[in-house]
């Protein structure tokens, strides 16, 4: 009786996984199959269930998916990132850094003339500037609809330069739009866009619409500030060499900051690295951003730059407007902040 039980156990986990496998396998070919997309996931389905129904024995009948699965699995490993495709205009360069010694040389930072979100003039700029000068990072985060998910940028600045923000994203082709299912598959490569405050944090306070900007500032020591640059200047540069897919579980806005370290120096693992509208609670949890004394709630509240970045619009001190009067941002906290 219980090795009948145990073998009826067997099989619907058998069936169960081919049904899941399945599911991924009709995405793969829907997404990323390069001619006919739909055509070709459903021909899969079809013949799935042509073997299901026609051969005998459920033995061979799960054999067979399985096969159809690692046939689709093998095909789809075969695809490779590019960096030569028709890029959208605001992702058509890759950022890249020279470091020589204490000067580093930033190419492509991004720093667009928008007029609305999709009407703008892209820029390119280079600039230098100083890891000796290197002063704080600062961490934003942007809210479109979901208090669960948010998208990090992380700022840098520097005492005698402007601030120079990264965001990690899917660098979408021309007339290509963001899903949220397609994020699963090899559907984006990932890019790391370098950019100016202006440009990327302005895009989504002041030409998004319903899109919330929340900035903080972190508690990093400053003997730590170089490390973090650095690690986003190497990821920088290796993509700028070799291209790596987007993926929205494993390789997003979020994971790839934490997969920069060093596997032995990464901080503990925390559900809301995946859902990281919820990233600035586990941050401050941690100890990590600077509060001013302030509970949660009260930083968070104090801590929407929405506001005052559209209040400031283009102004050359774009940066110091939305940082004024808030908590984390003045120079007593940043002297209990820097140890």
């Amino acid at each position: 009786m219980i090795a009948r039980t145990l073998k009826v156990v067997g099989w619907l986990l058998g069936w169960l996984v081919a049904l899941g496998c399945s599911a991924w396998a009709y995405g793969a070919l829907h997404y990323d199959f390069p001619v006919w997309k739909s055509a070709a996931a459903w021909l899969f389905l079809v013949g799935l269930l042509a073997a299901i129904v026609f051969l005998r024995g459920a033995g061979k009948k799960l054999q067979t998916v399985f096969a159809a699965i690692i046939i689709v699995l093998a095909w789809w490993f075969t695809l490779q990132p590019r960096n030569e495709r028709r890029w959208q205009p605001d992702v058509d360069r890759t950022g890249w850094a020279e470091i020589k010694g204490d000067e580093v040389i930033l190419h492509n930072v991004r720093n667009c003339d928008y007029r609305t979100e999709t009407d703008y003039t892209p820029s390119w700029e280079t600039r230098t500037v100083r890891l000796s000068q290197l002063t704080e990072v600062d961490v934003a985060l942007a809210y479109w609809g979901s208090p669960w998910i948010a998208h990090p940028i992380a700022s840098f600045e520097f005492a005698d330069a402007p601030p120079i923000c990264f965001s990690i994203e899917a660098r979408k082709e021309i007339r290509e739009s963001y899903s949220t299912i397609g994020g699963f598959f090899r559907q984006y490569e990932l890019i790391y866009v370098m950019a100016d405050e202006r440009d990327v944090l302005r895009l989504r306070t002041n030409y998004r619409q319903g899109e919330d900007v929340f900035l903080y500032r972190t508690a990093m020591p400053r003997a730590h500030l170089r490390e973090r640059f650095m690690e986003y200047l190497t990821s920088l540069n290796q993509l700028h060499e070799r291209p790596r897919w987007y993926n929205a579980a494993t390789t997003n806005c979020t994971t790839s900051i934490r997969t920069q370290h060093a596997a032995d120096a990464r901080a503990p693992w925390d559900w809301r690295i995946l859902l990281n509208g919820k990233i600035d609670e586990m941050l401050f949890e941690r100890r990590a951003l600077v509060t001013d004394g302030l509970d949660f709630a009260r930083l968070k509240k104090q801590a929407l730059i929405s506001p005052a970045a559209q209040a400031a619009g283009a102004a050359p001190d774009f940066s110091r407007r939305i940082r004024e009067g808030r908590a984390g941002f003045s120079a007593e906290a940043d002297g209990q902040a820097r140890p």
